[in-house]
């Protein structure tokens, strides 16, 4: 795999001298602009030389590449060694935990697995104890109790 390089930050001209100019990119226009001559000490141009190579973009860190996937049907013919699992932003409860399960049976790494409501259950299962979401919040109120008579507030 080729070396990468860190690119520059790029910022727009004069975002550091004002509030209203805000840091994101915009490419400078004016005809006496510094940053668009490319003055020394000024910031750099976005220009096509800052590229990465064809090997290296679009991969994830980790340097596999990720495939992005809406239902479990989407897992087949995927490498494990090569590529890494995303799953839609849309998609459900359901589905994804049939693709989760899917995966672990094609070995296959998800980057956003997401099922937090899946691992409380089968905790609380361990422990034995089914908790109504109802019932834990009122668990946790305290009642008021008056100090200086000792009494249950209402």
């Amino acid at each position: 795999m080729p070396k990468t390089y860190r690119r520059p930050t790029f910022v727009r001209e004069e975002s550091w001298r004002y509030k209203r100019v805000k840091e994101s990119w915009r490419s400078p226009s004016g005809k006496t602009s510094r940053v668009r001559r490319s003055k020394e000490g000024w910031p750099p141009v976005v220009k096509i030389g800052y590229s990465r190579a064809k090997a290296t973009r679009n991969l994830h860190p980790s340097g596999l590449r990720e495939v992005l996937i809406w239902r479990p049907e989407d897992l087949e013919g995927i490498n494990p060694s090569t590529t890494v699992v995303r799953i839609g932003h849309t998609v459900g409860e359901n589905k994804r935990n049939k693709i989760i399960e899917e995966a672990k049976k094609k070995t296959l790494r998800i980057l956003n697995p997401g099922v937090k409501r899946q691992a409380e259950e089968a905790k609380a299962e361990e422990e034995g104890i089914k908790v109504d979401s109802a019932e834990a919040e009122k668990a946790e109120v305290p009642e008021a109790v008056d100090e200086e008579t000792e009494e249950k507030k209402p």
